[in-house]
């Protein structure tokens, strides 16, 4: 296959690119950052990665790569858990999927030939918060603001379907590998200063990133796979079991908490990620027959920091 990806320099991206490559599969890495995407992916590592400039959010040249591809990964936004969200953050977050998608389904939508599948990312926060439900693909959506967001963004993937495309949109739990969410807490617990945030009784619905990365490349290449799925692991946890968790694979204690006003102090509106959270059962997925490498938590945490 020959398959275009946004936001392929990033913790996912890029292993997905290496996954891809690594099969035999052309790639078009589509990137704001073209010095950086070649630093990241070196010719001589990677023969078949061809790095094209674009402008995520505008029309331009860059769109007509996407004539040659057979499958376009769309995972690029604007990271959520990073910084206070500002009025002016909260735009920035909404318009980089709102849109970066809408100009990716345009590039679709122009192509000739056009390519048969869009991967589209989105987030489990389309379910809002709640210490007490269980969401599956099949729930209705919350209404915060992450919520909201994730309304939009999946609204503006969907135009993808009046051009006769296969549309996949994966709900995206918090990915766990070497980078990303776990990159954060590992440095505390490193200092024996390790524990739960907040209450420890919100929601963790994880995903082993290398389970994520295998889901993408089944969905691009099942053409049975179409609509939502929760890109999660069967089995969620509390935040203060993710920490104990954590404590037990580092040999370090994790009775530490870190206090909800703390993260509140640091991240603004943004502490909800953290101090609230989902507990999200990748139901169509699992009945699609995906086998996971990681299911439980134990088993990826150990895999990740040997």
């Amino acid at each position: 296959m020959k398959v275009a990806i946004t936001g392929a320099t990033g913790f996912v991206g890029s292993l997905l690119v290496q996954r891809l490559h690594g099969e035999g599969h052309k790639i078009v890495v589509l990137t704001r950052n073209t010095a950086f995407a070649k630093k990241v992916f070196p010719s001589e590592a990677f023969p078949n990665v061809e790095i094209v400039a674009y402008t995520p959010n505008t029309s331009g040249s860059w769109q007509n790569v996407i004539s040659s591809c057979d499958g376009v990964v769309n995972l690029a936004g604007e990271p959520i858990g990073e910084g206070r969200w500002t009025p002016e953050r909260k735009q920035e977050i909404l318009n980089s999927r709102k849109l970066g998608t809408q100009k990716i389904v345009e590039a679709i939508a122009n192509a000739n030939p056009k390519p048969s599948v869009l991967i589209n990312a989105s987030a489990i926060g389309y379910y809002g918060t709640s210490e007490t439900a269980i969401f599956d693909e099949t729930s209705l959506s919350g209404n915060d603001f992450l919520a909201q967001v994730c309304q939009v963004w999946e609204a503006e993937a969907r135009k993808v379907k009046d051009a006769g495309v296969r549309l996949v949109i994966l709900r995206f739990g918090i990915a766990l590998g070497n980078g990303g969410a776990l990159g954060k807490m590992i440095p505390p617990f490193k200092l024996f200063a390790g524990g739960p945030i907040g209450s420890g009784r919100q929601w963790f619905s994880w995903i082993h990133v290398d389970d994520l990365v295998k889901l993408i490349v089944q969905a691009l290449t099942k053409p049975e796979i179409e609509g939502v799925y929760n890109a999660t692991a069967p089995k969620p946890v509390r935040m203060a079991d993710l920490s104990q968790a954590l404590g037990q694979v580092m040999n370090r204690p994790s009775w530490l908490p870190v206090p909800a006003f703390a993260i509140e102090a640091l991240l603004g509106d943004g502490a909800i990620v953290v101090l609230e959270g989902q507990q999200v059962i990748p139901k169509r997925t699992v009945e699609t027959g995906f086998e996971y490498k990681y299911p439980n938590l134990q088993s990826a945490l150990t895999e990740i920091l040997k």
